[in-house]
């Protein structure tokens, strides 16, 4: 199927997967405590190259910020996030050779690339707020935001499938509108969950020990752990909906979902009454980020085949 795809469709989908990657990374930063291992931005300790020891730092700088780990996992997670970029840049290229005459392609690759630099300014407001958990929250978000964007191009690229009537086709309105319920509690869910692991870093960072960290939490917990057993309860009927209807293109997609969402609930319950292991907690986010990244699809796939 892949090497169907126009070489457009096959360099969004690309600079999809490396924004995930990018947000695993991202991940992977905070769990490791590397997010302020750089304490300036857009520069790494006031240059543009990281210095290599405690004696090359600029005077401003106090030594007892100097951890070459953690600078060195968050300088490469930001040119990371500048790879993505010019990836985005060259998908809007792309488009408009391709696409210049369909603006829903053409606008949301813009569109998207616009995001991309407001996401880099995000970035250093996270440093400048010393990884304030709402700011952090709104950083993930926006990154979502792009991957979902970068997926529609993806998808409206494709040649729509040919013999569909309005009784055999992928998806109509009642459809569509679950779908996008789904996304929104999916995307509360992953907000939410933002907070509470603010709140848990909030509780480390005061001492407490790691398996009583997510007791302090309270109400968000709660409403997350809710958000993420709505969001099950809705891919199992979902799911059922679609055996039903014998949806034969949007079945895949949906049991990708439903498999994703138990998946979470699961690390999430390991989380909560095992080990709040760092490990588990990338892991959870990642899989948030492949669950939004699945409903987004069955959403476009429905949705493109009765466009």
């Amino acid at each position: 199927m892949f090497h169907r795809w126009s070489s457009f469709q096959r360099l969004a989908l690309w600079t999809t997967a490396i924004t995930y990657f990018l947000i695993l990374v991202g991940g992977l930063v905070r769990a490791s405590g590397a997010g302020l291992g750089c304490p300036d931005w857009p520069r790494c300790f006031g240059g543009w190259i990281p210095p290599l020891s405690a004696a090359d730092l600029p005077p401003q700088f106090d030594a007892s910020q100097f951890n070459p780990t953690l600078m060195w996992t968050e300088y490469l997670n930001r040119l990371l996030g500048m790879t993505v970029g010019f990836l985005i840049l060259a998908t809007v290229v792309s488009a408009w050779r391709h696409h210049r005459r369909e603006p829903r392609i053409l606008w949301t690759a813009v569109g998207a690339l616009f995001l991309t630099g407001f996401q880099g300014w995000l970035g250093g407001r996270v440093v400048a707020h010393e990884l304030a958990a709402w700011i952090v929250t709104v950083h993930l978000i926006v990154a979502l935001v792009i991957v979902q964007m970068l997926l529609f191009v993806t998808v409206v690229a494709q040649d729509k499938p040919e013999g569909l009537s309005p009784q055999n086709a992928g998806g109509d309105k009642p459809l569509g509108l679950s779908i996008s319920v789904l996304i929104l509690i999916t995307l509360i869910q992953i907000a939410l969950g933002t907070q509470v692991r603010g709140g848990v870093d909030a509780a480390l960072d005061a001492g407490t020990a790691r398996a009583a960290a997510l007791a302090t939490v309270g109400t968000l917990d709660y409403l997350h752990r809710d958000a993420a057993i709505a969001v099950l309860l809705g891919a199992i009927v979902l799911t059922g909906w679609l055996i039903a209807r014998r949806e034969k293109s949007l079945l895949p997609w949906s049991y990708a979902v439903l498999a994703l969402a138990a998946l979470q609930v699961a690390i999430g319950a390991v989380m909560a009454y095992v080990s709040l292991l760092p490990a588990a907690q990338v892991l959870h986010l990642t899989i948030a980020s492949l669950l939004l990244g699945a409903e987004t699809v069955m959403f476009l796939v429905s949705w493109r085949q009765t466009a």
